[in-house]
Protein backbone atom coordinates (compact mmCIF):
# COMPACT_ATOMS: atom_id res chain seq x y z
CA UNK A 1 0.00 0.00 0.00
CA UNK A 2 1.26 3.28 -0.15
CA UNK A 3 0.43 5.79 2.77
CA UNK A 4 0.50 9.39 3.16
CA UNK A 5 1.02 10.70 7.02
CA UNK A 6 0.55 13.84 7.53
CA UNK A 7 1.95 14.86 11.25
CA UNK A 8 3.79 17.66 12.75
CA UNK A 9 5.70 16.23 15.70
CA UNK A 10 8.40 14.26 13.25
CA UNK A 11 9.79 12.14 16.06
CA UNK A 12 6.20 10.64 15.48
CA UNK A 13 5.94 11.23 12.17
CA UNK A 14 9.48 8.90 11.50
CA UNK A 15 8.57 6.76 14.07
CA UNK A 16 5.37 5.36 12.21
CA UNK A 17 6.70 5.62 8.80
CA UNK A 18 9.57 3.47 9.72
CA UNK A 19 6.83 0.67 11.16
CA UNK A 20 4.96 0.82 8.31
CA UNK A 21 7.74 0.75 5.69
CA UNK A 22 8.99 -2.73 7.92
CA UNK A 23 5.86 -3.78 6.65
CA UNK A 24 6.23 -3.89 3.24
CA UNK A 25 4.37 -0.10 2.62
CA UNK A 26 5.23 2.54 1.19
CA UNK A 27 5.60 5.93 3.07
CA UNK A 28 5.05 9.67 2.28
CA UNK A 29 5.48 12.10 5.09
CA UNK A 30 4.00 15.66 5.26
CA UNK A 31 4.49 18.02 7.97
CA UNK A 32 1.79 20.71 7.74
CA UNK A 33 -1.57 20.18 5.75
CA UNK A 34 -0.36 21.87 3.03
CA UNK A 35 2.09 19.91 2.25
CA UNK A 36 -0.03 17.11 2.92
CA UNK A 37 -2.47 18.26 0.65
CA UNK A 38 -0.03 18.85 -2.20
CA UNK A 39 1.09 15.21 -1.90
CA UNK A 40 -2.54 14.11 -2.17
CA UNK A 41 -2.69 16.19 -5.70
CA UNK A 42 0.01 14.48 -6.97
CA UNK A 43 0.06 10.90 -5.79
CA UNK A 44 -2.82 8.12 -5.24
CA UNK A 45 -2.84 6.81 -1.62
CA UNK A 46 -4.69 3.97 -0.43
CA UNK A 47 -4.60 5.26 3.45
CA UNK A 48 -4.14 8.78 5.11
CA UNK A 49 -2.97 8.90 8.13
CA UNK A 50 -3.69 12.18 9.70
CA UNK A 51 -2.89 14.60 12.70
CA UNK A 52 -5.52 17.09 13.75
CA UNK A 53 -3.54 20.15 14.88
CA UNK A 54 -1.36 21.12 11.74
CA UNK A 55 0.59 24.11 10.29
CA UNK A 56 -1.12 25.86 7.14
CA UNK A 57 -4.37 23.94 7.09
CA UNK A 58 -5.24 21.67 9.97
CA UNK A 59 -6.56 18.17 9.88
CA UNK A 60 -9.97 18.99 9.65
CA UNK A 61 -9.79 21.01 6.95
CA UNK A 62 -7.62 19.09 5.11
CA UNK A 63 -10.21 15.70 5.30
CA UNK A 64 -13.08 18.38 4.10
CA UNK A 65 -11.67 19.40 0.98
CA UNK A 66 -10.21 15.47 0.07
CA UNK A 67 -14.06 14.84 0.96
CA UNK A 68 -15.37 17.64 -0.58
CA UNK A 69 -13.20 16.64 -3.77
CA UNK A 70 -15.34 13.10 -3.81
CA UNK A 71 -12.53 11.22 -2.71
CA UNK A 72 -12.89 7.94 -0.79
CA UNK A 73 -9.09 7.29 0.41
CA UNK A 74 -9.73 5.69 4.10
CA UNK A 75 -8.34 8.76 6.60
CA UNK A 76 -7.45 7.87 9.98
CA UNK A 77 -7.19 10.56 12.54
CA UNK A 78 -4.57 11.06 14.68
CA UNK A 79 -4.67 13.79 17.97
CA UNK A 80 -4.06 14.34 21.66
CA UNK A 81 -7.89 16.14 21.91
CA UNK A 82 -9.61 13.06 23.19
CA UNK A 83 -12.53 14.93 24.09
CA UNK A 84 -16.14 13.29 22.71
CA UNK A 85 -16.92 17.14 20.42
CA UNK A 86 -13.40 16.42 19.12
CA UNK A 87 -13.76 13.05 17.51
CA UNK A 88 -17.25 14.09 16.37
CA UNK A 89 -15.66 16.92 14.88
CA UNK A 90 -13.08 14.77 13.61
CA UNK A 91 -15.83 11.72 12.12
CA UNK A 92 -18.19 14.30 10.61
CA UNK A 93 -15.31 15.98 8.78
CA UNK A 94 -14.82 12.50 6.85
CA UNK A 95 -12.85 10.81 9.12
CA UNK A 96 -13.42 6.99 8.76
CA UNK A 97 -11.24 6.35 12.42
CA UNK A 98 -9.95 8.17 15.39
CA UNK A 99 -7.35 7.35 17.53
CA UNK A 100 -5.74 9.27 20.47
CA UNK A 101 -2.44 9.68 21.39
CA UNK A 102 -0.51 8.83 22.96
CA UNK A 103 -1.27 5.73 21.40
CA UNK A 104 1.05 2.39 20.66
CA UNK A 105 2.11 1.57 17.35
CA UNK A 106 0.44 -2.24 17.22
CA UNK A 107 -2.92 -0.20 17.85
CA UNK A 108 -2.41 2.17 14.84
CA UNK A 109 -1.60 -1.06 12.56
CA UNK A 110 -4.64 -3.44 14.02
CA UNK A 111 -6.89 -0.39 12.87
CA UNK A 112 -4.99 0.09 9.43
CA UNK A 113 -5.74 -3.28 9.13
CA UNK A 114 -9.08 -3.05 9.95
CA UNK A 115 -10.25 0.11 7.93
CA UNK A 116 -8.32 -1.71 4.83
CA UNK A 117 -10.73 -4.79 5.21
CA UNK A 118 -13.61 -2.37 5.75
CA UNK A 119 -12.41 -0.74 2.17
CA UNK A 120 -11.82 -4.36 0.50
CA UNK A 121 -15.07 -5.71 1.71
CA UNK A 122 -16.58 -6.07 -1.57
CA UNK A 123 -13.62 -7.50 -3.06
CA UNK A 124 -11.40 -10.54 -2.47
CA UNK A 125 -9.05 -9.82 -0.26
CA UNK A 126 -6.17 -12.06 -1.57
CA UNK A 127 -5.11 -10.10 -5.07
CA UNK A 128 -5.06 -13.66 -7.78
CA UNK A 129 -3.44 -13.58 -11.22
CA UNK A 130 -4.27 -17.15 -12.71
CA UNK A 131 -1.75 -19.19 -10.06
CA UNK A 132 0.13 -16.10 -8.78
CA UNK A 133 -1.61 -14.86 -5.29
CA UNK A 134 -0.84 -12.04 -2.90
CA UNK A 135 -2.28 -11.35 0.25
CA UNK A 136 -2.09 -7.86 1.53
CA UNK A 137 -3.19 -8.48 4.83
CA UNK A 138 -0.30 -11.46 5.67
CA UNK A 139 2.13 -9.84 3.64
CA UNK A 140 2.86 -13.28 1.68
CA UNK A 141 2.83 -14.06 -1.64
CA UNK A 142 2.89 -17.71 -4.05
CA UNK A 143 2.56 -19.03 -7.50
CA UNK A 144 0.96 -21.95 -7.70
CA UNK A 145 0.93 -22.45 -3.69
CA UNK A 146 4.34 -22.86 -3.27
CA UNK A 147 5.39 -19.24 -1.43
CA UNK A 148 7.62 -16.76 -2.75
CA UNK A 149 10.13 -15.78 -0.61
CA UNK A 150 10.41 -11.93 -1.89
CA UNK A 151 12.41 -8.66 -0.63
CA UNK A 152 9.83 -5.30 -0.11
CA UNK A 153 10.61 -4.23 -3.34
CA UNK A 154 10.02 -7.35 -4.88
CA UNK A 155 7.02 -7.39 -2.84
CA UNK A 156 5.66 -4.08 -3.23
CA UNK A 157 6.30 -4.86 -7.07
CA UNK A 158 4.36 -7.60 -7.52
CA UNK A 159 1.54 -5.58 -5.82
CA UNK A 160 1.65 -3.19 -7.98
CA UNK A 161 1.42 -5.61 -11.10
CA UNK A 162 -1.51 -7.36 -9.50
CA UNK A 163 -3.25 -4.59 -9.25
CA UNK A 164 -2.64 -2.90 -12.18
CA UNK A 165 -3.88 -6.31 -13.68
CA UNK A 166 -3.42 -6.34 -17.74
CA UNK A 167 -2.83 -2.75 -17.77
CA UNK A 168 0.62 -1.50 -19.51
CA UNK A 169 2.84 0.36 -16.13
CA UNK A 170 5.98 2.21 -17.24
CA UNK A 171 9.20 2.20 -15.77
CA UNK A 172 8.57 6.25 -14.72
CA UNK A 173 5.29 5.05 -13.07
CA UNK A 174 6.62 2.35 -11.28
CA UNK A 175 8.72 4.40 -9.80
CA UNK A 176 6.65 6.76 -8.77
CA UNK A 177 4.78 3.84 -7.39
CA UNK A 178 7.79 2.09 -5.58
CA UNK A 179 9.85 4.50 -4.22
CA UNK A 180 8.08 7.26 -1.50
CA UNK A 181 8.12 10.45 -2.30
CA UNK A 182 10.35 11.36 0.70
CA UNK A 183 13.08 9.36 -1.25
CA UNK A 184 15.55 9.80 -3.55
CA UNK A 185 14.10 7.28 -6.58
CA UNK A 186 16.43 5.49 -7.99
CA UNK A 187 17.58 5.20 -11.85
CA UNK A 188 14.98 3.45 -14.29
CA UNK A 189 17.94 0.32 -13.91
CA UNK A 190 16.57 -0.01 -10.87
CA UNK A 191 13.53 -1.56 -11.86
CA UNK A 192 14.72 -3.78 -14.23
CA UNK A 193 17.06 -5.39 -12.11
CA UNK A 194 14.21 -5.74 -9.36
CA UNK A 195 11.91 -6.85 -12.62
CA UNK A 196 14.56 -9.52 -13.07
CA UNK A 197 14.91 -10.64 -9.87
CA UNK A 198 11.16 -11.35 -9.35
CA UNK A 199 10.62 -12.86 -12.69
CA UNK A 200 13.54 -15.51 -11.10
CA UNK A 201 11.96 -16.14 -8.05
CA UNK A 202 8.24 -16.74 -10.11
CA UNK A 203 10.69 -18.91 -12.58
CA UNK A 204 11.80 -21.01 -9.88
CA UNK A 205 7.98 -21.64 -8.69
CA UNK A 206 7.06 -22.81 -12.39
CA UNK A 207 5.88 -19.36 -13.58
CA UNK A 208 6.57 -18.90 -17.46
CA UNK A 209 9.26 -16.62 -18.11
CA UNK A 210 7.23 -14.10 -19.54
CA UNK A 211 4.46 -13.93 -16.85
CA UNK A 212 5.51 -9.95 -16.17
CA UNK A 213 5.44 -9.24 -20.18
CA UNK A 214 8.04 -6.65 -21.11
CA UNK A 215 5.92 -4.31 -23.85
CA UNK A 216 8.56 -2.89 -25.60
CA UNK A 217 8.29 0.97 -25.79
CA UNK A 218 5.86 1.20 -23.23
CA UNK A 219 6.46 -0.59 -20.03
CA UNK A 220 5.49 -3.98 -18.29
CA UNK A 221 2.27 -5.97 -17.61
CA UNK A 222 1.07 -8.95 -16.38
CA UNK A 223 0.56 -11.57 -19.07
CA UNK A 224 -2.43 -14.43 -19.61
CA UNK A 225 -0.95 -17.81 -19.82
CA UNK A 226 -4.18 -19.80 -19.62
CA UNK A 227 -6.81 -20.68 -21.43
CA UNK A 228 -10.35 -18.91 -20.64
Amino acid sequence: MRILVVEDDEPIAEAISLALTSSNNIVDTAYDGQAGWDLLEAYDYDLVLLDVILPKLDGVGLCQKLRNKGSKIPVLMMTAKGKLNDKVLGLDSGADDYLVKPFELAELEARIRALMRRRDAQFSFVLRWEKLELDPNGCTASFDMKPLPLTPKEYGLLEIFLRAGSRVLSRTKILELLWSADADAPSEEAVKMHIRSLRQKLKSNGAPDDLIQTVYGLGYKLRKTEQS
